[in-house]
């Protein structure tokens, strides 16, 4: 079954039927559909927007978050009081409401206000142009992946795991937010190749190491770096001769360097940089750097 239709038939019916009314072309392209109290559905569809006729209420979006988490708010009760939660088949659903605080932290997200669903998609061979500044004969170049978000760092990211996998790569995904392998019941969603690992739902500053001592990976991936705890985690792969491949929010380097892992890029530990543009859809490449 085609992704939009294995979210849409979860929607109340009202709302799958609007927004089954997308033409087949727009619904191969749906990259987001955010809900809003008292606004219609804004579907994006790679550059451009759509709005739907159709006004949400504070009753659609408990039913639309009831129907996607299948009731399952103890399961997704921390995540979500972080503001999202990953569904099965890796797609992000993005929330927005009245948070509490309690210790300093979210806690709970109450009184929701709108929900953007994020789609995950496999694109083969998006890694192409790529790979050969990141897989240079029998070395993994250490690769930071730069670009704002919803420009496809996740998705590339995803296809760089497959290719070096399939090339007998001892490859580990360290998967905080479960969104790279789109793992459910134990089994990726997606197609990662049969020489890789993946450690699902776990911070990265505790999951590399743990990858590290118990996989023995030739090269780690995760995602969206850029915490002072990952910092260690960085190291301590550097330290093991582990390559790293990973990403972070950005439009430039001076963006980078103003990230808790400015000083590693300063210190090229990165030995490639991709720079990805939201032209194009997910995933273009706007520039590759590579430091020898």
């Amino acid at each position: 079954m085609n992704t939009f239709y294995q979210i849409t038939c979860k929607m109340p019916s009202r709302i799958e039927e609007v927004l089954n009314k997308l033409t087949e072309t727009e619904i191969n392209r749906t990259e987001e559909i955010r809900f809003r109290t008292g606004q219609m559905i804004l579907v994006r569809c790679g550059c451009t927007q759509k709005k739907l006729d159709y006004i949400i209420t504070n009753k659609d979006l408990q039913q639309i978050l009831n129907n996607l988490i299948q009731f399952s708010y103890y399961a997704y009760e921390e995540d979500m009081a972080r503001g999202f939660v990953t569904i099965e088949g890796g797609h992000r659903i993005g929330i927005c409401g009245r948070t509490v605080i309690r210790d300093g932290q979210p806690a709970v997200m109450k009184e929701i206000s709108s929900l953007n669903i994020r789609f995950a998609r496999e694109i083969p061979g998006c890694s192409r142009k790529v790979m050969p500044e990141i897989l240079q004969g029998k070395k993994i170049c250490s690769t930071l992946i730069i670009s704002p978000p919803g420009c496809g760092k996740t998705t590339l990211l995803r296809d760089i795991a497959r290719v070096l996998s399939e090339n007998g790569i001892q490859t580990a995904v360290c998967d905080e937010r479960s969104e790279i392998a789109g793992m459910y019941q134990g089994k990726s969603g997606f197609h990662l190749g049969p020489c890789c690992d993946v450690l699902d739902g776990c911070d990265k500053s505790l999951g590399i190491p743990m990858l590290i001592r118990s996989m023995a990976p030739q090269v780690i991936i995760t995602d969206e770096i850029g915490k002072s705890s990952d910092v260690p985690a960085v190291m301590q792969c550097m330290a093991s001769g582990v390559s790293l491949i990973t990403s972070i929010h950005g439009s430039s380097f001076q963006d980078v360097q103003r990230s808790s892992i400015g000083n590693l890029a300063d210190q090229g530990v990165f030995q490639t940089l991709i720079y990805l543009t939201g032209q194009g859809g997910p995933g273009t490449i706007k520039e590759v750097i590579h430091h020898a």
